[in-house]
């Protein structure tokens, strides 16, 4: 009698499992689907207008849409669905809404709020690689706490790196500017010292750059500065990409630590999916 109930308390509890598992795959299809047909529509408005380049954008955002469930089902990888909605969201906000809706321009932040969670979730990513690699039985190597929050900071950094030459590139070759420019008052620079010496002479309180053509017609005027072409842009994404990978090193140093403690980081951590006895059987 008493292991009939155990049998059927373990029962109930799987069964309660499966539906929480079922009623977060909902939510989680409901907010790829209902992203996807935002931007769909989207592309079609973009395409009546004859906008092509945001019509692109959005294909590109389709595609991306689809790398989730690609990395998973080809990798075996089982991603935790908060993980999941906030990729969705991460690009939906950078392409969609950074990028055709001109996010970008209109909130001051919003290119140093999705480079910081960028930072974020590229580490949590480096770092669930060195814990899989950590709970592998059939893999003899143990990576200390230290090490699996240093590799987890190098990834973060070496894909936010690698973003800004996508970004270089593409102002370089294809006259975009994903490096977006910055009106600066001052500078300082040895390229305009009088004696050709190394030393920089300091330009301040710039009121205004008057830009010209071959032809001495001004061509643009800009007030209050000059206009730095992408470098502070690219080294303020960098630092919140810094600061992003830092914060979830020091996380993932401690979750390592004392597992029980941080299991609430579980949510950003990418996992190996476990074989079911049934399909255990049938390998």
């Amino acid at each position: 009698m008493g292991k009939e109930k155990s049998l059927s308390k373990t029962i109930n509890k799987n069964n309660k499992r499966k539906i929480q598992s079922k009623l977060k795959r909902k939510g989680n299809l409901t907010i790829y689907f209902l992203l996807r047909a935002l931007v769909i529509i989207s592309m079609i408005g973009q395409g009546l207008n004859g906008n092509w380049n945001n019509v692109a954008l959005c294909v590109l955002t389709l595609i991306l849409f689809t790398l989730p469930n690609l990395i998973s089902s080809k990798f075996n990888i089982d991603l935790p669905e908060p993980l999941e909605i906030i990729v969705y969201l991460f690009i939906f906000s950078a392409e969609i809404l950074g990028e055709i809706q001109n996010f970008y321009g209109i909130f001051e932040h919003w290119d140093t709020i999705l480079h910081t969670l960028n930072g974020f979730l590229c580490a949590a990513i480096g770092f669930s690689l060195v814990d899989i690699l950590n709970n592998n039985d059939e893999i003899h190597i143990k990576m200390s706490p230290a090490f699996a929050a240093l590799v987890a900071f190098s990834f973060s950094m070496t894909v936010g790196v690698l973003w800004e030459f996508a970004e270089f590139t593409a102002d370089r070759y294809f006259l975009k500017d994903m490096q977006k420019d910055k009106i600066v008052e001052k500078f300082q620079s040895v390229k305009i010292n009088p004696d050709g010496e190394n030393v920089p002479i300091e330009v301040e309180d710039i009121e205004k750059t008057e830009i010209y053509a071959d032809n001495g017609n001004t061509v643009i005027i800009i007030d209050n500065g000059y206009l730095d072409i992408g470098i502070n842009d690219t080294m303020k994404d960098l630092i919140v990409n810094f600061l992003g990978a830092t914060i979830f090193s020091i996380i993932g140093y401690l979750y390592v630590k004392n597992r029980e403690g941080y299991r609430f980081i579980e949510i950003l951590i990418p996992r190996l999916r476990k074989q079911s006895k049934e399909e255990e059987v049938k390998v």
